[in-house]
């Protein structure tokens, strides 16, 4: 009897063994074959937008070197969050990813209460672009340079008014870090979206905005906005002429992103071809020319780096919001 139960133990063991070892293998096996299906990929954005066009160029480029269809995802509502919402709890298998920006952070920043911590609930793959904002004026405004604003702005008689893009974007906190470096008493203009903001500062409805480099160009070359200062640490190559905020007052700098992660526990082979394959498509040429034109800069930074940056990126925009007292409506 003895004998026979240890026969059926090692019978036991000899076909336990191999489960165990194909358990331990799916993954592995998961991970050589990825991607064998379509891979989504959840933008915070309407379509049409900066964040939108970013997320179907690299989509469609990186689609043909994975040879699978990644599909994008419209997330706009909500400022990110529900996007947010929808990768973190995802599976960590690389087939739901997330075109973030830096609303991603700055949603953080303001609101304690999010469903997800911004960094440590994502498996970081690479930061894409970095940009800064551009300071505009109405052509009628007496501020022709950095100098002349800032003198315009603190003895401004009456209310002075910024406009942005929204409660919490990079233009509005780019606003309320101008208020506390120059010691200046502004009301911020919140408005649904970047385009209502432009046109009523073009109608002369406020006095300045913080706004995206690219539309903003568009406005400045017709004439219809002056250009005033950049919000990046310096001058930028494609607009030599105009200064940095920081020439005038040395410090400042509000620089948006825009990169890819994932679910958090990502599998490290699959974040590494991930990662190689999307700084190899932003070393394009065509790649590189469009997001430069712009008035961007390509990054493509390590996992690692892109981790440490998110972390030091919230960390500021707490830091200003605590200060500033912005918060969420």
């Amino acid at each position: 009897m003895i004998r026979n139960r240890l026969s059926n133990e090692g019978l036991l063991m000899k076909l336990t063994v191999p489960v165990l070892l194909l358990a331990f293998a799916a993954p592995a096996f998961a991970q050589q074959d990825y991607p064998n299906k379509p891979i989504r990929l959840i933008t915070p954005a309407a379509q049409g937008g900066t964040t939108d066009i970013l997320a179907r160029l690299f989509g469609a480029k990186l689609g043909e070197v994975l040879k699978q269809q990644v599909l994008v995802d419209n997330r706009a509502s909500a400022s990110g969050v529900i996007a947010g919402q929808m990768t973190a709890t995802a599976p960590a298998d690389g087939y739901t990813l997330l075109l973030a920006y830096h609303q991603h952070t700055v949603n953080a920043a303001l609101n304690p209460k999010l469903p997800y911590h911004p960094v440590d609930s994502f498996t970081p793959i690479t930061q894409l672009t970095s940009a800064g904002l551009m300071l505009v004026v109405n052509p009628s405004s007496p501020a022709n340079n950095l100098a002349e604003f800032i003198t315009w702005t603190k003895n401004f008689q009456g209310a002075l008014n910024f406009g942005s893009a929204g409660i919490g974007s990079g233009g509005h906190l780019a606003g309320e870090l101008y208020k506390l470096m120059a010691g200046v008493k502004a009301e911020h203009i919140p408005y649904k979206g970047a385009g209502p903001a432009m046109a009523d500062l073009i109608a002369g409805q406020y006095h300045f905005n913080f706004s995206g480099l690219q539309g903003s160009q568009v406005q400045v070359r017709a004439g219809r906005l002056r250009a005033i200062a950049v919000t990046t640490p310096k001058r930028l190559p494609s607009n030599p002429d105009i200064p940095a905020m920081a020439e005038a007052l040395p410090g400042f700098e509000v620089v948006g992103w825009y990169g890819v992660i994932g679910p958090a526990d990502l599998p490290q082979p699959i974040v590494k071809r991930l990662h190689d394959e999307l700084v190899k498509i932003l070393n394009q040429p065509d790649v590189r020319g469009r997001i430069e034109a712009d008035g961007s800069e390509p990054v493509g930074s390590s996992p690692e780096e892109f981790r440490r940056f998110m972390h030091a990126d919230l960390e500021k925009w707490a830091k200003l919001v605590k200060e500033s007292g912005a918060k969420l409506e």
